[in-house]
């Protein structure tokens, strides 16, 4: 896919990813229970919060797989960078995280590690401008206060910014059933009251079934 995910900025950040079966929004919250070493090994090392590792959609494998690199999942090139937020280790060998999303990246080259682990050099991408939620989709931050309203705080950011269309439209995003492909091609939009206009469209579809 093409994306339109904005322009990149200039300098490239090297960072370890943590491919995932998910896509994680900006603002967005992601929890996680990491058991593979080579992951316990890199969250480990940023449990300050300090650094960020990247969150990136597996569009083929498994979350779990080898250290060769045939093993290795394909995975999109756009992700998300997350810092933990709090953690826990409930038992030896099981580390629980709690990453919150931050700005969106494009990843320029990547390399597998001896135990496995995809470091990538990506270039940030920039932030959307505030955009307010227009009359027309005023339905849609309505939807979303609903549902959040229903799941608990640890489940829903604390900020809310139900005028916000870049806001609202990366929260629904993550909350509706949407397929992965679609999250991923909302995640690189650039344009965030388009973003609103293709969830609505989804709705509408799923509402005429």
């Amino acid at each position: 896919m093409q994306s339109d995910a904005g322009e990149a900025q200039s300098a490239l950040i090297r960072l370890p990813l943590f491919p995932l079966k998910t896509v994680l929004f900006p603002r967005g919250r992601l929890a996680l229970q990491i058991f593979e070493q080579r992951y316990l090994t890199m969250a480990k090392s940023r449990l300050s919060g300090e650094a960020p590792f990247g969150v990136c959609l597996i569009k083929r494998g498994e979350e779990v797989a080898g250290p060769a690199a045939g093993d290795a999942p394909e995975f999109a090139t756009v992700g998300t960078f997350a810092r933990i937020e709090a953690w826990d280790m409930p038992r030896l060998g099981i580390l629980q995280v709690t990453a919150v999303g931050e700005a969106r990246f494009a990843i320029q080259a990547h390399e597998i590690m001896p135990d496995g682990l995809v470091v990538a050099d990506v270039a940030p991408l920039a932030p959307e401008p505030f955009v307010a939620v227009s009359a027309e989709r005023r339905p849609l931050a309505e939807l979303l206060e609903l549902l959040a309203a229903r799941l608990e705080p640890r489940h829903f950011p604390a900020e809310r910014a139900f005028d916000d269309a870049s806001w609202v439209g990366a929260r629904l995003a993550e909350l509706l059933p949407l397929p992965l492909t679609l999250k991923q091609s909302l995640l690189e939009m650039n344009d965030a009251d388009a973003r609103l206009a293709a969830l609505q469209r989804f709705i509408e579809s799923r509402g005429s079934q």
